[in-house]
């Protein structure tokens, strides 16, 4: 996601309203009812995820404690727009509904940041690999990922995830 895009959903509400409408006919998202179980089931992924980059961390698999951000940040995501009557299929759609209902209220500029670099996988490895270009970052069989970075993100995924429970329990 570039920081463009998000700019434009943060500032402009007709436009992300438009974009979710545009993934609705696309069936990248689609309105349901509530399911408190597949909330409860993403919200266990995530916290699964933590601690799988927990361990990963110690075993200094770099590389899978940011795939493991990576997928606690999503789950946790996936978990907040079920709480609004949503499922998604794509990262951007996600995001969109994640802005149109959370920002401002619950979620600040800065969460909705964290959360658009978390769903742009690329961007993350891009992030930590940045003396590389892209490509090595995420073809590469070279794994140059500093233990200082990725804990930067484990500890992003973390609070991320910790908000999102404290946001579902006041949804209750």
């Amino acid at each position: 996601m570039k920081e463009y895009d998000v700019r434009k959903l943060l500032d402009n509400q007709t436009f992300t309203e438009e974009k979710i409408q545009e993934c609705i006919d696309e069936k990248k998202l689609r309105k349901q009812s509530i399911d408190y179980e597949e909330i409860k089931g993403h919200i266990r992924k995530a916290e699964n995820n933590l601690r799988f980059i927990t361990e990963n961390i110690k075993l200094r698999f770099l590389d899978w404690a940011i795939t493991g951000c990576y997928y606690a940040s999503y789950h946790a995501a996936l978990a907040l727009i079920q709480a609004k009557g949503y499922t998604s299929k794509n990262h951007y759609a996600t995001l969109c509904v994640l802005i149109k209902k959370f920002y401002r209220k619950e979620l600040t500029e800065e969460d909705i940041t964290l959360v658009a670099k978390f769903l742009d996988y690329h961007d993350v490895l891009f992030y930590v690999e940045s003396k590389q270009k892209r490509e090595d970052a995420t073809y590469s069989t070279k794994t140059r990922f500093s233990e200082q970075d990725v804990e930067k993100l484990r500890i992003q995924a973390t609070l991320f995830v910790n908000k999102t429970k404290d946001i579902l329990e006041t949804l209750k």
